[in-house]
């Protein structure tokens, strides 16, 4: 379990499954995060809880510190030991637990596990250009922009741009 002043990451549980499938099917919110087609409760089941163990992926369920609750998760795929890389993502599942900062510390959480834990020298995500609440967040902890996806995504009627950013370990960045 990875400890911050407010929340905490740790184990995506069974309990955990019923409000990760209804974030799943939130039309809303997947305008800032893909396109929207009704989850299979199969499909999300075997993300959330594979047969096999897969060293490239480590999920964690975001909980407030004092409630076991899940307010969102962590995910982070395609670690590549060779390369000290992966992609990073994070969701706030509820309206009513965003933008109270705790994205913000789980993020910090999860990179300092990125660093520390996985011993990664890169972090990548992709964001769309639209969701600036995200966007905010990477800058202000450090990723830059590496390219854009011109109307790489038709969400909602219309199309979208896709960022590519990432992190660089501050102590192995190189100018």
């Amino acid at each position: 379990m990875l400890s911050g002043t407010n929340v905490f990451l740790g184990p995506v549980l069974p309990q955990d499954f019923s409000l990760l499938f209804q974030w799943a099917d939130d039309l809303e919110a997947a305008q800032y995060n893909e396109t929207y087609r009704p989850p299979l409760w199969k499909q999300q089941e075997e993300l959330w809880f594979p047969r096999l163990p897969d060293p490239s992926r480590v999920l964690m369920i975001i909980r407030r510190v004092g409630s076991s609750t899940a307010i969102g998760y962590v995910q982070i795929w395609n670690i590549d030991a060779v390369h000290q890389s992966a992609i990073l993502g994070l969701r706030i599942g509820s309206e009513q637990d965003r933008s109270q900062g705790l994205g913000k510390e789980a993020f910090a959480l999860a990179i300092d596990y990125c660093w520390n834990h996985l011993h990664l020298s890169r972090i990548a995500l992709s964001v769309f250009a639209n969701n600036s609440a995200a966007v905010a967040l990477y800058l202000k902890t450090g990723f830059v922009e590496e390219g854009r996806l011109k109307q790489a995504a038709f969400i909602d009627g219309s199309w979208v741009d896709i960022l590519l950013m990432a992190l660089i370990h501050p102590r192995r960045a190189h100018s």
